[in-house]
């Protein structure tokens, strides 16, 4: 079957639920148990293992083989473009520096984009067993307990809001100025949690995150999770945030009026 024969949405995101546990059954005997470390970036740290490899291989292999028309782009290996209007997404380890860590704040990220727009999306936690996803239907949540519809926290204000980042790392110069002044005018600032952070504004947890240099696959599948739950997401500037960069991600549209305020003063 290829995409031009089908648009069916609740198709698309089953498949993407096939391809988090395809992703799982590879990650999951390594996690804690991973071997070598390899460094992507010559001026700097990007982790890559094993288990990063083994996730995207997998992925790509079910998706060339059920719909041999969609585009793949990922993280460990070289884009495939599309030979219609669909492209996949992947991240295999969102957090890998979290998965070296042994902790299990990392997930499985898989997006589908329509003609660039990102369409749906699934964050997956197989460690935990939790699983986000969204996309027309809405957004949910499904752990070893059950399944749920999740949506975003819409009573927050900024002096009220939580705000959260991987790490204070990724902000430098200017950036870090306009981050550490939302940051002033929020109750708290948490950081830490890579993807699993945007998936807990999407569950009404968290309220804001901002980050900064982000890669498509960084943020592309989790923007039809928020989207989905009742949340913003652009770039720093009010953009379309699909292809990465500067992103921020709120619990509101009002909320994001006032935090992208903050971050142009």
């Amino acid at each position: 079957m290829t995409s031009d024969m089908s648009g069916d949405i609740s198709e698309f995101i089953e498949f993407a639920h096939g391809l988090a546990d395809s992703a799982g059954a590879e990650i999951l005997p390594m996690f804690r148990n991973f071997g070598e470390v390899e460094n992507k970036d010559q001026d700097g740290f990007d982790p890559v293992t094993a288990a990063d490899r083994a996730a995207e291989r997998v992925m790509r292999v079910e998706i060339e083989a059920r719909y041999p028309d969609h585009g793949i782009f990922g993280e460990e290996f070289p884009r495939r473009r599309a030979a219609g209007a669909y492209e996949w997404v992947l991240d295999p380890i969102d957090g890998t520096r979290a998965f070296i860590c042994g902790l299990p704040l990392w997930g499985t990220l898989i997006g589908l984009s329509e003609n660039g727009k990102p369409l749906i999306g699934v964050m997956d936690q197989p460690y935990l067993g939790e699983r986000f996803w969204g996309g027309p239907d809405g957004a949910f949540f499904r752990n070893r307990q059950g399944e749920k519809e999740i949506s975003t926290r819409k009573s927050a204000t900024l002096d009220t809001a939580i705000l959260g980042a991987t790490t204070p790392e990724m902000f430098e110069g200017e950036d870090a100025d306009r981050f550490y002044a939302l940051g002033k005018n929020c109750r708290m600032t948490r950081y830490g949690a890579d993807c699993y952070m945007y998936c807990m504004l999407a569950s009404g947890l968290v309220d804001i995150v901002a980050e900064a240099r982000l890669k498509p696959f960084d943020i592309a599948p989790l923007i039809p999770i928020i989207e989905a739950a009742g949340g913003c997401v652009t770039t720093w500037d009010g953009a379309d945030a699909g292809n990465g960069g500067n992103v921020l991600a709120s619990c509101s549209p009002a909320l994001h009026e006032s935090a992208l305020r903050t971050l142009n003063m």
